[in-house]
């Protein structure tokens, strides 16, 4: 896989231009989705536990869950790490089982994300990670820094 070259697409497709708001990230990602997207801090997660955010695609919604940091641009990283596995379409694993008896409630695409976070050298999770660092750049650059972002993380 060209990780360079898929992120490069990813962003020309989100039609987000050079700077950007995360609110516009949100709203690029629930118009690709034609789902609406709710974004929770879970205080009872950490970043030392290994799981800093997931995403759970539920029936009318989709909710990115992310662990509390004292950092804001870490925290916004954790959600467009988990965005940008949505403008890749990570997630579709043919291989996994539709259901499972330990975890029955969990979608099949959330349970193998939450799994598979032990293979960060993957490609679905570098190139996620390489998108949502171009995010944030392109998050930094805008001057309207005034969004959702700090209404969430603020």
């Amino acid at each position: 896989m060209d990780i360079e070259a898929t992120v490069l697409t990813a962003m020309s497709e989100l039609d987000l231009g050079d700077a950007f708001t995360f609110d516009e990230v949100v709203d690029a990602v629930q118009r690709y989705t034609d789902r609406p997207l709710r974004i929770v801090e879970l205080t009872e997660l950490n970043e030392s536990g290994g799981v800093c955010a997931v995403l759970l695609v539920g029936e009318a919604e989709d909710v990115v869950v992310h662990a509390r940091s004292e950092s804001l641009l870490h925290r916004q990283q954790f959600v467009l790490h988990e965005l940008a596995h949505v403008i890749l379409d990570h997630g579709d694993d043919p291989h996994v089982a539709s259901q499972d008896v330990l975890l029955p409630d969990i979608p099949p695409m959330t349970r193998r994300r939450i799994l598979a976070r032990q293979d960060l050298e993957s490609d679905d999770e570098v190139a996620a990670e390489v998108l949502a660092d171009h995010l944030a750049a392109g998050i930094r650059r805008s001057a309207s820094y005034e969004s959702k972002f700090m209404e969430i993380f603020g």
